[in-house]
């Protein structure tokens, strides 16, 4: 198994907060540079921090196991949403079905190859960009970084909900839809399952390091199975959580929660070289397969 590469933390916390802040690309690069002491050094490090797309897919595009499309899906609101729809080719009746949600970036090639390795899973995986309504993830991270503060989180949670009831009724899915979410995703399948409109319309939800913010108020709403995966170092993210576990805890709701010592936020992207945790990805990947593959049955 592959070791993570070693990046001093102080490199990675700088590079949360540009991503998340988020901070301007020149004040992330000046302070990159004197964190690391100069410009070759910065040089050497940025690269690690960024994620390579290069080296995206586990799960090809045309990988001969799966069909994948691009679809425009319409929730009933008018919006058309850009979305990747997986399955596996030979996959015969109706599958379990389950929405990929993206980080802050949009659909880029990184939870595009998310999608289809859910497809491989067995699922009807729908890798959906909530980007659309600023036009859709146009290309690289740091252009979508520039139109994402135009994607507002309770539109965003809405037109999930809504393509859920869309996917439950498509003929190739058995009618349970599941939400699966990373970083600002997971953040949204945290919203998505304590909504009241939510109802039993999501038979379950995955949240990757995704923030809890205002939801243990919420906690009594959650009506199916939820997982949490969080990495150990990720203390900003972390902070609310133990709250909002007891809240539905005491709620009733059916909760599992894990954290990876020794991983960072996004420790599942495997294009990123310095959160990349290989041993913690695949143990939350096989948590999450397992745990959609019962929650989704028909």
């Amino acid at each position: 198994m592959t070791q993570p590469i070693k990046v001093e933390q102080k490199y990675i916390d700088l590079f949360m907060e540009y991503t998340h802040v988020p901070l301007p690309r020149r004040v992330f690069l000046d302070r990159l540079t004197l964190l690391a002491g100069g410009t070759i050094a910065a040089s050497t490090v940025l690269p690690l921090l960024e994620n390579n797309y290069a080296k995206a897919a586990i799960v090809e595009p045309n990988d001969p196991r799966i069909t994948a499309v691009k679809e425009d899906i319409d929730g009933g609101d008018g919006v058309k949403v850009k979305t990747l729809v997986a399955k596996s080719r030979t996959a015969t009746g109706r599958l379990p079905t389950l929405i990929v949600i993206h980080e802050n970036r949009g659909l880029n090639p990184h939870i595009e190859d998310v999608t289809r390795r859910m497809a491989v899973e067995g699922f009807l995986a729908l890798g959906v960009d909530l980007l659309s309504m600023a036009g859709g993830y146009p290309g690289t991270d740091e252009a979508a970084a520039q139109i994402f503060g135009q994607v507002q989180a309770p539109k965003a949670v809405a037109e999930v909900q809504n393509i859920a009831k869309v996917a439950a009724a498509r003929p190739d899915s058995n009618g349970k839809v599941g939400v699966i979410g990373f970083c600002w995703g997971g953040g949204r399948v945290n919203d998505i399952m304590t909504s009241p409109a939510t109802g039993t319309t999501v038979s379950a939800g995955v949240v990757y390091y995704g923030a809890p913010a205002g939801m243990p108020a919420n906690a009594p709403n959650v009506k199916s199975p939820i997982m949490i995966h969080l990495g150990g170092l990720d203390t900003g993210t972390n902070a609310p959580y133990p709250a909002y576990i007891d809240a539905l805890k005491a709620a009733g709701a059916k909760v599992q929660n894990f954290t990876y010592e020794g991983a960072n936020h996004a420790f599942n992207n495997d294009t990123n070289a310095a959160r990349y945790n290989e041993a913690a990805a695949k143990q939350a990947w096989d948590r999450s397969v397992a745990f959609l593959k019962e929650s989704l049955k028909a």
